[in-house]
C-alpha cells in the first residue's frame, strides 16, 4: 500500500472518529439533561453534576466544589442552594472546624440518583443486548485507551 493511500485512509479514519465523538458528545448532553430530570423534574444539568459529585465524594466544602468544577464560589453557592431547596443536598457543620460548613447529598438525593442510575443501566443493557461480553470489554478498553491518549486535550 502506498504512503498516500495509507495517509488518506488514516485521515479518513481520524475524521470518522472525530465525527462519531461529536455525535457522542451531542448524545451525552441530551442524556445528562434527561438524567437530571429523572432525578428531579426541576434539576438543571449542571446542578446534576454537583449532586453526583457530592454523592460520590461528599461531604465537601464549597471551596472543594469550586475547585472541582472550575466555578467561582458564588456560582457554586447558587447551584448548591437549588439542590438544598429540592431536598437533595444538605449543609452540615464540620466536626473538625465547627465554623466550617460541609455539603453532602441527602439520603433522598442518593436514593433518587441510585434509582435513575439503575434505570439507565437497564436501558443501556437492553440497547447493547446484541453485543457479546467480549465486544463490550473490547469497546470499554478501546474507549479507555482513547480517553487516556487524549487526556491532555
Amino acid at each position: 500500500m502506498s504512503t498516500a493511500s495509507t495517509t488518506t485512509t488514516r485521515n479518513d479514519d481520524l475524521r470518522a472518529i472525530e465525527s462519531e465523538v461529536a455525535s457522542l458528545i451531542r448524545r451525552v448532553k441530551r442524556v445528562i439533561a434527561e438524567r437530571a430530570r429523572e432525578v428531579h423534574p426541576e434539576l438543571h444539568p449542571m446542578t446534576y453534576f454537583i449532586l453526583t459529585h457530592l454523592a460520590t465524594h461528599g461531604p465537601l466544602r464549597g471551596a472543594d466544589l469550586s475547585d472541582a468544577f472550575g466555578m467561582d464560589k458564588g456560582g457554586v453557592s447558587r447551584q448548591v442552594q437549588a439542590l438544598v431547596d429540592l431536598g437533595l443536598v444538605e449543609r452540615k457543620p464540620n466536626a473538625e472546624d465547627r465554623r466550617a460548613i460541609l455539603l453532602d447529598a441527602t439520603d433522598e438525593g442518593r436514593e433518587r440518583l441510585e434509582v435513575m442510575s439503575q434505570n439507565r443501566r437497564d436501558r443501556f443493557d437492553e440497547r447493547l443486548a446484541d453485543w457479546s461480553d467480549a465486544d463490550l470489554r473490547s469497546f470499554a478498553q478501546q474507549l479507555a485507551a482513547y480517553n487516556q491518549a487524549l487526556a491532555d486535550d
